[in-house]
Protein backbone atom coordinates (compact mmCIF):
# COMPACT_ATOMS: atom_id res chain seq x y z
CA UNK A 1 0.00 0.00 0.00
CA UNK A 2 1.15 3.42 -0.24
CA UNK A 3 2.07 6.15 1.59
CA UNK A 4 -1.35 8.09 3.41
CA UNK A 5 -1.67 10.80 0.88
CA UNK A 6 -3.51 14.46 2.23
CA UNK A 7 -6.73 14.05 1.01
CA UNK A 8 -8.37 16.06 -1.69
CA UNK A 9 -12.24 16.11 -1.14
CA UNK A 10 -14.08 15.54 -4.65
CA UNK A 11 -16.23 18.48 -6.06
CA UNK A 12 -19.66 17.54 -6.48
CA UNK A 13 -21.83 19.85 -9.06
CA UNK A 14 -20.61 18.36 -12.29
CA UNK A 15 -19.88 20.32 -14.95
CA UNK A 16 -21.64 20.01 -18.78
CA UNK A 17 -18.38 22.19 -20.41
CA UNK A 18 -15.23 23.81 -19.43
CA UNK A 19 -12.54 25.51 -21.15
CA UNK A 20 -10.00 23.07 -20.79
CA UNK A 21 -10.31 19.34 -18.95
CA UNK A 22 -7.56 17.56 -17.47
CA UNK A 23 -6.64 14.43 -17.10
CA UNK A 24 -4.69 13.32 -13.92
CA UNK A 25 -4.59 14.17 -10.70
CA UNK A 26 -0.63 13.83 -10.60
CA UNK A 27 1.67 17.16 -9.59
CA UNK A 28 2.03 17.80 -13.45
CA UNK A 29 -1.82 17.56 -13.81
CA UNK A 30 -2.52 19.56 -10.39
CA UNK A 31 0.35 22.37 -11.36
CA UNK A 32 -0.97 22.64 -15.19
CA UNK A 33 -4.83 23.66 -13.50
CA UNK A 34 -3.11 25.97 -10.91
CA UNK A 35 -1.55 28.30 -13.54
CA UNK A 36 -4.41 27.68 -16.38
CA UNK A 37 -7.13 29.03 -13.39
CA UNK A 38 -4.80 31.65 -12.38
CA UNK A 39 -4.92 33.08 -16.33
CA UNK A 40 -8.69 32.72 -15.74
CA UNK A 41 -9.44 29.51 -17.48
CA UNK A 42 -12.37 26.84 -16.62
CA UNK A 43 -9.97 24.41 -15.73
CA UNK A 44 -11.39 20.98 -14.64
CA UNK A 45 -9.69 18.19 -13.40
CA UNK A 46 -10.46 14.30 -13.64
CA UNK A 47 -8.82 11.79 -11.65
CA UNK A 48 -10.06 8.57 -11.61
CA UNK A 49 -8.62 7.67 -8.14
CA UNK A 50 -7.26 10.24 -5.31
CA UNK A 51 -5.22 13.20 -6.45
CA UNK A 52 -1.54 12.03 -5.86
CA UNK A 53 -2.34 8.35 -5.42
CA UNK A 54 0.37 7.15 -8.06
CA UNK A 55 4.04 8.05 -8.50
CA UNK A 56 3.53 11.54 -7.35
CA UNK A 57 3.33 10.64 -3.79
CA UNK A 58 5.45 7.83 -4.69
CA UNK A 59 9.00 9.28 -5.08
CA UNK A 60 11.92 10.63 -3.45
CA UNK A 61 10.78 14.47 -2.88
CA UNK A 62 13.55 15.73 -4.79
CA UNK A 63 13.64 19.02 -6.33
CA UNK A 64 16.58 18.76 -8.29
CA UNK A 65 18.63 20.44 -11.01
CA UNK A 66 21.98 18.54 -10.33
CA UNK A 67 22.94 15.59 -13.14
CA UNK A 68 19.16 16.49 -15.01
CA UNK A 69 19.53 16.04 -18.58
CA UNK A 70 20.78 19.88 -20.59
CA UNK A 71 17.15 19.55 -22.32
CA UNK A 72 15.66 20.18 -19.17
CA UNK A 73 18.30 23.18 -18.13
CA UNK A 74 15.84 25.91 -18.47
CA UNK A 75 12.30 24.02 -17.47
CA UNK A 76 14.49 22.86 -13.94
CA UNK A 77 16.08 26.13 -13.10
CA UNK A 78 12.67 27.81 -13.46
CA UNK A 79 10.86 24.99 -11.89
CA UNK A 80 12.71 25.65 -8.39
CA UNK A 81 12.37 29.53 -8.96
CA UNK A 82 8.38 28.32 -8.43
CA UNK A 83 9.10 26.02 -5.75
CA UNK A 84 10.55 28.84 -3.45
CA UNK A 85 7.38 30.79 -3.81
CA UNK A 86 5.06 28.10 -4.36
CA UNK A 87 3.77 27.74 -0.53
CA UNK A 88 2.52 31.44 -0.22
CA UNK A 89 1.06 31.38 -4.05
CA UNK A 90 -1.03 28.45 -3.09
CA UNK A 91 -1.82 29.69 0.61
CA UNK A 92 -0.63 25.67 1.54
CA UNK A 93 2.47 23.89 2.77
CA UNK A 94 4.13 21.61 0.34
CA UNK A 95 7.17 21.12 2.84
CA UNK A 96 9.58 22.60 0.42
CA UNK A 97 13.38 23.53 1.45
CA UNK A 98 16.33 24.42 0.27
CA UNK A 99 18.45 21.82 1.27
CA UNK A 100 21.32 20.79 -1.15
CA UNK A 101 21.36 17.54 -3.28
CA UNK A 102 24.97 15.46 -3.75
CA UNK A 103 26.21 12.93 -6.25
CA UNK A 104 28.91 10.82 -4.49
CA UNK A 105 31.81 9.26 -7.21
CA UNK A 106 33.10 5.89 -6.30
CA UNK A 107 35.75 6.09 -8.85
CA UNK A 108 37.58 8.72 -11.33
CA UNK A 109 35.48 7.67 -14.28
CA UNK A 110 32.41 9.29 -12.21
CA UNK A 111 34.45 12.17 -10.86
CA UNK A 112 35.54 13.04 -15.05
CA UNK A 113 31.66 12.57 -15.71
CA UNK A 114 30.30 14.89 -12.94
CA UNK A 115 33.25 17.75 -14.05
CA UNK A 116 32.12 17.44 -17.81
CA UNK A 117 28.09 18.03 -16.73
CA UNK A 118 28.88 20.72 -14.00
CA UNK A 119 30.71 22.81 -16.70
CA UNK A 120 27.62 22.44 -19.38
CA UNK A 121 25.23 23.55 -16.19
CA UNK A 122 27.71 26.24 -15.12
CA UNK A 123 27.10 27.72 -18.65
CA UNK A 124 23.46 27.10 -18.63
CA UNK A 125 23.81 29.27 -14.82
CA UNK A 126 23.33 26.35 -12.61
CA UNK A 127 26.09 26.42 -10.13
CA UNK A 128 27.40 23.37 -8.59
CA UNK A 129 31.18 22.78 -6.61
CA UNK A 130 32.71 19.26 -7.18
CA UNK A 131 34.96 18.98 -3.98
CA UNK A 132 36.69 16.36 -3.10
CA UNK A 133 39.06 15.40 0.65
CA UNK A 134 37.88 17.09 3.84
CA UNK A 135 35.40 19.21 2.24
CA UNK A 136 32.98 16.06 1.52
CA UNK A 137 33.00 16.06 5.52
CA UNK A 138 30.64 18.63 6.50
CA UNK A 139 28.19 17.46 3.92
CA UNK A 140 28.61 13.63 5.23
CA UNK A 141 28.96 13.75 9.01
CA UNK A 142 29.89 10.51 10.59
CA UNK A 143 30.05 9.10 7.24
CA UNK A 144 32.50 5.73 7.48
CA UNK A 145 33.01 5.24 3.87
CA UNK A 146 33.18 8.69 2.11
CA UNK A 147 33.13 8.31 -1.77
CA UNK A 148 36.08 9.75 -4.06
CA UNK A 149 34.40 12.99 -4.89
CA UNK A 150 31.00 14.57 -4.51
CA UNK A 151 29.19 17.23 -6.93
CA UNK A 152 26.51 19.25 -4.88
CA UNK A 153 24.25 21.46 -6.11
CA UNK A 154 23.40 24.01 -3.04
CA UNK A 155 20.79 25.73 -4.65
CA UNK A 156 18.79 21.84 -4.75
CA UNK A 157 15.88 21.32 -2.50
CA UNK A 158 13.65 18.86 -1.63
CA UNK A 159 9.61 18.51 -0.53
CA UNK A 160 6.71 16.37 0.96
CA UNK A 161 4.96 14.11 -1.96
CA UNK A 162 2.74 13.12 0.29
CA UNK A 163 1.73 17.02 1.02
CA UNK A 164 3.04 19.04 -2.50
CA UNK A 165 0.39 17.36 -5.33
CA UNK A 166 -2.51 18.30 -2.89
CA UNK A 167 -1.60 21.25 -1.32
CA UNK A 168 -1.74 22.71 -5.20
CA UNK A 169 -5.12 20.96 -6.50
CA UNK A 170 -6.43 22.82 -3.53
CA UNK A 171 -4.30 26.35 -4.70
CA UNK A 172 -6.06 25.52 -8.25
CA UNK A 173 -9.64 25.32 -6.47
CA UNK A 174 -8.87 28.28 -4.67
CA UNK A 175 -8.43 29.64 -8.22
CA UNK A 176 -11.49 28.58 -9.65
CA UNK A 177 -10.49 24.86 -10.61
CA UNK A 178 -13.14 22.18 -10.62
CA UNK A 179 -11.56 18.98 -8.93
CA UNK A 180 -13.12 15.02 -9.22
CA UNK A 181 -11.88 12.16 -8.05
CA UNK A 182 -12.91 8.33 -8.41
CA UNK A 183 -13.78 10.29 -11.90
CA UNK A 184 -12.02 8.07 -14.65
CA UNK A 185 -12.11 9.60 -18.26
CA UNK A 186 -13.25 7.13 -20.25
CA UNK A 187 -12.19 8.82 -23.62
CA UNK A 188 -11.82 12.16 -25.68
CA UNK A 189 -14.13 12.91 -28.77
CA UNK A 190 -13.10 14.58 -31.22
CA UNK A 191 -14.56 15.90 -34.30
CA UNK A 192 -12.73 17.25 -37.68
CA UNK A 193 -9.41 16.56 -36.11
CA UNK A 194 -10.61 18.95 -32.92
CA UNK A 195 -11.03 18.08 -29.68
CA UNK A 196 -15.10 18.23 -28.92
CA UNK A 197 -14.90 16.77 -24.99
CA UNK A 198 -14.25 14.13 -22.54
CA UNK A 199 -16.23 11.61 -21.58
CA UNK A 200 -15.99 10.30 -17.79
CA UNK A 201 -18.08 7.56 -16.09
CA UNK A 202 -19.89 10.58 -14.82
CA UNK A 203 -20.78 12.17 -17.38
CA UNK A 204 -19.55 13.96 -20.85
CA UNK A 205 -17.55 17.37 -20.36
CA UNK A 206 -17.70 19.94 -23.76
CA UNK A 207 -14.73 20.91 -24.06
CA UNK A 208 -12.44 22.60 -27.01
CA UNK A 209 -8.70 21.55 -24.84
CA UNK A 210 -7.65 18.49 -22.93
CA UNK A 211 -4.28 18.21 -21.14
CA UNK A 212 -3.06 14.54 -21.11
CA UNK A 213 -1.25 13.87 -17.83
CA UNK A 214 -1.73 10.71 -17.00
CA UNK A 215 1.67 9.71 -15.69
CA UNK A 216 2.22 5.65 -16.49
CA UNK A 217 -1.65 5.69 -18.21
CA UNK A 218 -0.42 8.27 -20.76
CA UNK A 219 -0.23 5.93 -23.41
CA UNK A 220 -2.86 3.85 -23.04
CA UNK A 221 -5.37 7.00 -22.72
CA UNK A 222 -3.79 8.04 -26.26
CA UNK A 223 -3.78 4.85 -28.00
CA UNK A 224 -7.53 5.30 -28.32
CA UNK A 225 -6.93 8.37 -30.59
CA UNK A 226 -4.42 6.64 -32.82
CA UNK A 227 -1.42 8.79 -31.09
CA UNK A 228 1.62 6.84 -30.67
CA UNK A 229 3.50 7.96 -27.86
CA UNK A 230 6.87 5.25 -26.35
CA UNK A 231 6.24 4.90 -23.34
CA UNK A 232 7.23 2.19 -20.78
CA UNK A 233 7.25 1.84 -17.26
CA UNK A 234 9.87 1.03 -14.14
CA UNK A 235 9.17 0.09 -10.80
CA UNK A 236 11.02 1.83 -8.12
CA UNK A 237 10.53 1.00 -4.72
CA UNK A 238 10.84 3.27 -1.81
CA UNK A 239 10.86 3.08 2.10
CA UNK A 240 10.79 5.99 4.89
CA UNK A 241 12.72 5.36 8.58
CA UNK A 242 11.56 6.28 11.88
CA UNK A 243 12.80 9.54 13.22
CA UNK A 244 16.37 10.18 12.67
CA UNK A 245 18.49 12.51 14.93
CA UNK A 246 21.94 14.12 13.35
CA UNK A 247 21.60 12.46 9.83
CA UNK A 248 22.46 14.55 6.68
CA UNK A 249 20.50 17.62 5.65
CA UNK A 250 21.79 17.41 2.29
CA UNK A 251 19.66 14.79 -0.30
CA UNK A 252 21.95 12.13 -0.86
CA UNK A 253 22.66 9.49 -4.35
CA UNK A 254 25.98 7.86 -3.73
CA UNK A 255 25.54 4.04 -5.57
CA UNK A 256 23.58 2.07 -3.78
CA UNK A 257 22.22 4.63 -1.51
CA UNK A 258 19.49 7.50 -1.69
CA UNK A 259 18.62 9.41 1.03
CA UNK A 260 16.00 12.50 1.59
CA UNK A 261 15.65 14.25 5.15
CA UNK A 262 11.78 13.98 5.80
CA UNK A 263 9.70 17.27 7.47
CA UNK A 264 9.04 14.60 10.28
CA UNK A 265 12.16 13.46 11.14
CA UNK A 266 12.68 10.14 9.59
CA UNK A 267 14.35 9.68 5.72
CA UNK A 268 13.26 8.27 2.81
CA UNK A 269 15.74 6.06 1.58
CA UNK A 270 16.05 4.13 -2.14
CA UNK A 271 18.36 1.86 -4.28
CA UNK A 272 18.63 3.94 -6.97
CA UNK A 273 20.75 1.18 -8.85
CA UNK A 274 17.89 -1.06 -8.36
CA UNK A 275 15.04 -0.41 -10.45
CA UNK A 276 12.81 -2.92 -12.51
CA UNK A 277 11.17 -3.11 -15.82
CA UNK A 278 7.86 -5.34 -16.33
CA UNK A 279 7.75 -6.78 -19.61
CA UNK A 280 4.55 -6.00 -21.39
CA UNK A 281 3.58 -5.94 -24.97
CA UNK A 282 4.85 -2.60 -25.19
CA UNK A 283 8.37 -3.24 -24.36
CA UNK A 284 8.49 -5.66 -27.16
CA UNK A 285 6.67 -2.86 -29.61
CA UNK A 286 9.29 -0.09 -28.66
CA UNK A 287 12.28 -2.24 -27.89
CA UNK A 288 14.27 -0.88 -30.13
CA UNK A 289 13.00 2.99 -29.22
CA UNK A 290 14.51 1.89 -25.94
CA UNK A 291 17.69 -0.02 -26.35
CA UNK A 292 19.86 2.59 -25.96
CA UNK A 293 18.83 4.16 -22.89
CA UNK A 294 18.05 0.16 -21.64
CA UNK A 295 22.55 -0.27 -22.71
CA UNK A 296 22.87 2.83 -20.98
CA UNK A 297 21.21 1.89 -17.23
CA UNK A 298 21.39 -2.29 -17.87
CA UNK A 299 22.90 -2.37 -14.10
CA UNK A 300 20.39 -0.05 -13.09
CA UNK A 301 17.13 -1.58 -14.49
CA UNK A 302 16.16 -5.39 -14.53
CA UNK A 303 13.41 -6.74 -16.76
CA UNK A 304 11.06 -8.61 -15.24
CA UNK A 305 8.21 -10.89 -16.19
CA UNK A 306 5.37 -10.58 -14.15
CA UNK A 307 1.51 -9.69 -13.60
CA UNK A 308 1.83 -6.60 -15.54
CA UNK A 309 2.28 -8.66 -19.04
CA UNK A 310 -0.95 -9.87 -18.71
CA UNK A 311 -2.88 -6.78 -17.38
CA UNK A 312 -1.83 -4.83 -20.10
CA UNK A 313 -2.84 -7.46 -22.96
CA UNK A 314 -6.31 -7.37 -21.42
CA UNK A 315 -6.08 -3.25 -20.94
CA UNK A 316 -4.64 -2.51 -24.67
CA UNK A 317 -8.32 -3.10 -26.48
CA UNK A 318 -10.33 0.08 -27.04
CA UNK A 319 -13.70 -0.44 -25.14
CA UNK A 320 -16.63 2.02 -26.29
CA UNK A 321 -17.06 4.75 -24.14
CA UNK A 322 -20.53 4.02 -22.55
CA UNK A 323 -19.03 0.49 -20.54
CA UNK A 324 -16.73 0.84 -17.50
CA UNK A 325 -12.66 1.42 -18.73
CA UNK A 326 -9.77 0.12 -17.17
CA UNK A 327 -9.45 2.74 -15.27
CA UNK A 328 -12.40 2.02 -13.16
CA UNK A 329 -11.34 -1.59 -13.16
CA UNK A 330 -7.83 0.00 -11.35
CA UNK A 331 -8.07 3.08 -9.32
CA UNK A 332 -4.25 3.07 -8.09
CA UNK A 333 -1.59 1.32 -9.53
CA UNK A 334 0.21 -0.15 -6.68
CA UNK A 335 3.06 -2.39 -7.39
CA UNK A 336 4.47 -4.40 -3.99
CA UNK A 337 7.48 -3.18 -3.45
CA UNK A 338 11.00 -4.93 -3.52
CA UNK A 339 12.36 -5.52 -0.26
CA UNK A 340 15.91 -6.95 -0.96
CA UNK A 341 16.11 -3.73 -2.85
CA UNK A 342 14.94 -1.36 0.24
CA UNK A 343 16.94 -3.87 3.19
CA UNK A 344 19.84 -3.52 1.27
CA UNK A 345 19.49 0.32 1.19
CA UNK A 346 18.89 0.65 4.90
CA UNK A 347 21.60 -1.75 5.75
CA UNK A 348 24.14 0.44 3.43
CA UNK A 349 22.53 3.56 5.31
CA UNK A 350 23.61 2.13 8.46
CA UNK A 351 26.93 0.88 7.47
CA UNK A 352 27.52 4.44 6.30
CA UNK A 353 26.23 6.87 8.80
CA UNK A 354 25.56 4.99 12.62
CA UNK A 355 23.41 7.36 13.64
CA UNK A 356 20.85 4.80 11.40
CA UNK A 357 21.82 2.04 13.93
CA UNK A 358 18.62 2.41 16.22
CA UNK A 359 16.33 3.80 13.28
CA UNK A 360 13.64 1.12 12.04
CA UNK A 361 11.71 0.75 9.03
CA UNK A 362 8.14 2.21 8.94
CA UNK A 363 6.86 1.74 5.67
CA UNK A 364 7.87 0.71 2.27
CA UNK A 365 6.04 0.81 -0.99
CA UNK A 366 6.31 0.97 -4.66
CA UNK A 367 5.56 3.13 -7.62
CA UNK A 368 5.86 3.09 -11.44
CA UNK A 369 7.42 5.43 -12.99
CA UNK A 370 6.25 6.52 -16.51
CA UNK A 371 9.83 6.54 -19.17
CA UNK A 372 10.41 7.59 -22.81
CA UNK A 373 13.43 6.40 -24.57
CA UNK A 374 15.48 9.23 -24.32
CA UNK A 375 14.62 9.78 -20.67
CA UNK A 376 13.15 13.30 -21.28
CA UNK A 377 9.39 14.23 -21.09
CA UNK A 378 7.00 14.85 -23.45
CA UNK A 379 5.45 18.40 -23.04
CA UNK A 380 4.00 19.00 -26.44
CA UNK A 381 0.21 19.87 -28.43
CA UNK A 382 -0.36 16.54 -30.24
CA UNK A 383 -0.01 17.97 -34.66
CA UNK A 384 -3.04 15.30 -35.57
CA UNK A 385 -5.55 16.89 -32.76
CA UNK A 386 -6.27 20.97 -32.17
CA UNK A 387 -6.68 21.06 -28.11
CA UNK A 388 -5.01 18.01 -27.06
CA UNK A 389 -2.02 18.82 -25.24
CA UNK A 390 0.46 15.83 -23.52
CA UNK A 391 2.52 16.40 -20.60
CA UNK A 392 3.97 12.86 -19.05
CA UNK A 393 7.25 10.72 -19.77
CA UNK A 394 8.73 11.93 -16.74
CA UNK A 395 11.03 9.40 -15.82
CA UNK A 396 11.44 9.62 -12.50
CA UNK A 397 12.21 13.39 -12.77
CA UNK A 398 8.38 15.18 -12.47
CA UNK A 399 8.13 15.86 -9.11
CA UNK A 400 10.69 18.57 -8.39
CA UNK A 401 10.10 19.68 -12.56
CA UNK A 402 6.46 19.70 -12.09
CA UNK A 403 5.29 23.08 -11.48
CA UNK A 404 7.68 24.23 -14.52
CA UNK A 405 5.93 22.00 -16.57
CA UNK A 406 2.51 23.18 -15.00
CA UNK A 407 3.41 26.76 -15.93
CA UNK A 408 4.89 25.62 -19.91
CA UNK A 409 1.27 23.52 -19.90
CA UNK A 410 -0.75 27.01 -19.68
CA UNK A 411 1.55 28.70 -21.87
CA UNK A 412 0.81 25.92 -24.49
CA UNK A 413 -3.18 25.99 -23.86
CA UNK A 414 -3.04 29.75 -23.75
CA UNK A 415 -0.38 30.64 -26.74
CA UNK A 416 1.56 33.06 -24.12
CA UNK A 417 5.41 32.94 -24.28
CA UNK A 418 6.40 29.92 -22.76
CA UNK A 419 8.72 29.56 -19.55
CA UNK A 420 10.86 27.51 -21.51
CA UNK A 421 11.52 26.50 -25.26
CA UNK A 422 9.27 23.24 -25.55
CA UNK A 423 11.28 22.02 -28.80
CA UNK A 424 12.92 19.74 -26.95
CA UNK A 425 9.87 17.89 -25.46
CA UNK A 426 7.59 17.72 -28.42
CA UNK A 427 5.91 14.28 -28.93
CA UNK A 428 6.86 14.70 -32.79
CA UNK A 429 10.89 13.94 -32.14
CA UNK A 430 9.64 9.90 -32.11
CA UNK A 431 8.35 10.24 -35.42
CA UNK A 432 10.31 12.54 -37.22
CA UNK A 433 13.80 10.95 -37.58
CA UNK A 434 15.18 13.00 -34.93
CA UNK A 435 15.79 9.71 -32.84
CA UNK A 436 16.91 11.44 -29.71
CA UNK A 437 18.92 9.66 -27.20
CA UNK A 438 19.05 9.52 -23.58
CA UNK A 439 22.13 11.32 -21.71
CA UNK A 440 21.79 11.07 -18.32
CA UNK A 441 20.28 7.76 -16.16
CA UNK A 442 16.61 7.20 -14.98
Amino acid sequence: MGPQVDPVVSDRAFPEKADVVVIGGGIIGVSSALFMAERGMDVVVVEKGHIAGEQSSRNWGWVRQLYRDPREFDLIREALGLWRGLDQRIGGETGFTQCGILYGARNDKDVEAYRAWAEKAAASGIATELLSGSEMEKHLPGDRDLPKAILLCPGDGRAEPQKAAPAIALGARARGARIFTDCAARGIETAGGEVAGVVTERGRIATKNVVVAGGAWSRRILSDLDVVLPQLKVRASVARTSPVEGGPEVSIWDDVLGLRKRADGGYTLANGLSNAAPLTPDSFRFFFDFLPVLAMDWRHVGLRLDERFFSEWRERKPVPYDQPSPYEACRVLDPKPDLGYVRKCFEEAKRRFPVFNDARLVQTWAGFIDTTPDVVPVISPVESCSGLIVATGFSGHGFGIGPGAGHLVADLVTGEKPIADPHAFRLSRFSDGSRPRPMTNL
